[in-house]
């Protein structure tokens, strides 16, 4: 199986990257997105509208239950193929060697002798030399809809990711020219405008979520054919495919394929329930299972790239894990429900509010979250400035605490440290660890014990831990040195812990892991 967004629906050099990226996910399984590769999935491009000039949210459908032509006609006109233009540069492009790529050459220094060869009988050849590269524009074509009669589009990201020009066909054939709004690459959507005035047909975005088991359909341009429609039903809410911080898919099984990203997926009013984004298959076409983002995850998108060109996102300033069995048995919880918090900013609002390292976070106004990605969508919908009460786990008690949520930031910070040196080694037997004090590796810092040599048979290893980890924290105590740990491990088991938790800094940011105190064999 392999996972990825669905390329462009026209063939095209293997270096753009929407090509590329499938054919880099290739060996893991197909995640076939409809329209271009973001994450490793293949992801739907737009359908073609036609011209009929009545909004289809304006009419009242008498629904057929043996045909969808009534729906369709009221709703196709909106759709449109997305046309792009990207000028690949070395910064953008992708050489993955897809099933259109020649055999790669051999990487020639300025000067080889067999530099004229192939700068004679070859660009490919040519090629080869970063200094002679030159750009190379190619194609993507994807899907989208009018949601205004003011000319307002939308689409995914990675259809219109990198575009020097912006082309949407019409049902019957018109082409209007358009500029990016904004995109959204957390959500992979993307707010286009046509350039020409006029009055465009539109649609409408579902006011109330679809149940399990409902009928919709998707319209969209699959393979580059033209308008197409397909029916299904939801197969399922909530899916969490990696594609993004933010997961919140619904499963279709309205056939999408390449071509189809970015398109909508309507109900049977014509209402437009999701943005169609990802599919996954064996090979690369639809198996009946699509993904595409909830209408009301994308309509706060769209809004905010529309009165603000970009999207700002609540924030409290924490990193958060699951809470493991193991964990949650360490620290006195009846369920593994919520987020631990691995580490809260200092300037946070959520350390502002008595929320530490160590703390579960279980609730938001009341509504209890399952895991990390649930609390991070509500945090994030509720936007900067917007006050909130969090429930959290601290002290073996559960307590709460009002908190002022801030604007996340653009980009995430991540601790690093390296080893250099051997510095005073010692073993912890239980764990299969070598430690030492981090103050006595260079550029480890002055906190903490670091992870010297794994066995990879150890406990240790098993829960992920690597050499140039820094342990933090055991059991909830700071550590500086070996001994530090071996005696939380020997409290641990008076206690009659099962686990011990450690908190972990390494190159991904810092976590909690729960080690068992008297590992199995």
């Amino acid at each position: 199986m392999l996972l990825h967004q669905s390329p462009d629906s026209n063939p095209q050099p293997k270096r753009s990257r929407v090509t590329t990226r499938a054919a880099l996910l290739g060996a893991a399984g197909v995640l076939a997105l409809t329209g271009a590769m973001v994450n490793g999935f293949i992801v739907p491009h737009p359908a073609n509208a036609e011209a009929p000039a009545v909004p289809a949210q304006e009419h009242a459908i008498t629904i057929n239950p043996t045909s969808f032509a009534d729906v369709v006609d009221h709703v196709r006109n909106a759709v449109v193929s997305v046309k792009v233009k990207v000028t690949q540069t070395a910064e953008n492009a992708e050489a993955d060697g897809g099933e259109d790529e020649a055999p790669s050459l051999p990487q020639l220094k300025p000067g080889d002798p067999l530099e004229r060869f192939f700068k004679q009988f070859g660009e490919r050849g040519g090629s080869q030399f970063p200094h002679s590269a030159k750009p190379r524009t190619s194609q993507a074509q994807g899907s989208g809809f009018f949601i205004s009669p003011d000319g307002y589009v939308v689409t995914n990201n990675h259809v219109v990711e990198h575009a020097t020009e912006v082309t949407l066909v019409t049902d019957d054939g018109k082409t209007l020219p358009a500029t990016v709004v904004g995109t959204d690459k957390k959500t992979d959507l993307a707010l286009l405008k046509v350039t020409e005035k006029g009055e465009f047909p539109f649609v409408k975005f579902a006011t109330t979520a679809p149940r399990v088991g409902d009928w919709v359909i998707a319209v969209g341009n699959p393979f580059g054919l033209g308008g197409t429609v397909t029916a299904g039903i939801v197969s399922a809410r909530g899916r969490d495919i990696n594609a993004g911080p933010y997961d919140d898919f619904l499963q279709i099984d309205a056939p999408v394929n390449r071509g189809n990203s970015g398109g909508p997926t309507f109900n049977a009013n014509g209402n437009v329930v999701g943005v169609n984004t990802a599919i996954f298959s064996p090979s690369g076409g639809s198996v009946g299972i699509g993904f595409a983002i909830p209408a009301e995850v994308a309509q706060n998108v769209i809004n905010d790239l529309k009165t603000k060109g970009a999207v700002s996102r609540g924030w409290i300033g924490v990193q958060i894990q699951p809470v493991t069995s193991e964990i949650a048995e360490s620290l006195g919880l009846k369920t593994n429900k919520g987020a631990l918090v691995a580490e809260a900013q200092a300037t946070g609002p959520a350390a502002g509010a008595g929320i530490k390292s160590g703390d579960v976070i279980l609730g938001v106004d009341g509504e209890r979250v399952e895991g990390p990605r649930e609390l991070a969508r509500k945090i994030a919908s509720l936007g900067p400035d917007a006050k909130v009460e969090l429930t959290f786990w601290h002290d073996g008690a559960e307590k709460k605490a009002s908190v002022k949520l801030g604007t996340l930031p653009n980009s995430d910070q991540v601790a690093k440290a390296e080893i250099d040196g051997d510095g005073d080694k010692s073993l912890v037997a239980s764990l299969g660890l070598q430690l030492a004090p981090a103050a006595t590796i260079p550029g480890a810092g002055k906190v903490g014990v670091v992870v010297a040599d794994v066995d990879p048979e150890g406990a240790a290893a098993q829960k992920g831990l690597k050499v140039g980890d820094i342990i933090l924290e055991a059991a909830g105590h700071p550590v500086s040195t070996p001994a530090d740990i071996t005696a939380a491990i020997a409290a641990a088991k008076a206690d009659s812990r099962k686990a011990i938790l450690l908190r972990v800094k390494s190159e991904q940011g810092t976590r909690f892991v729960a080690i068992a105190t008297t590992p199995a064999g």
